[in-house]
């Protein structure tokens, strides 16, 4: 846990946090960072993948396998993300 909330404090270099560069190790595996900004981490590690969004009190972090479509899931995630945004969580 302590590298995601390390990504979201990186501010970056030139629009590229290190956490772009050096990968995303969840649950001793490594995941390729394919979008990294103030909001959302997006990781991929072959055809399964991670998506982190942060709202106002948590952080939604979620796995999805290789069955699942990376932009079903990223939709998915972000949605929940802007409701709970809504009702001030």
């Amino acid at each position: 846990m302590a590298a995601v909330v390390a990504a979201y404090k990186d501010p970056g270099t030139d629009g590229v946090k290190k956490v772009q560069s050096e990968g995303l190790h969840i649950g001793g595996e490594r995941f390729v960072v394919i979008k990294a900004d103030e909001r959302s981490v997006y990781g991929k590690k072959g055809r399964e993948g991670v998506v982190i969004v942060k709202t106002i009190q948590a952080l939604l972090v979620t796995h999805y396998p290789e069955t699942v479509q990376p932009g079903v899931a990223a939709n998915t995630v972000e949605q929940l993300a802007d409701y709970l945004i809504g009702v001030g969580y």
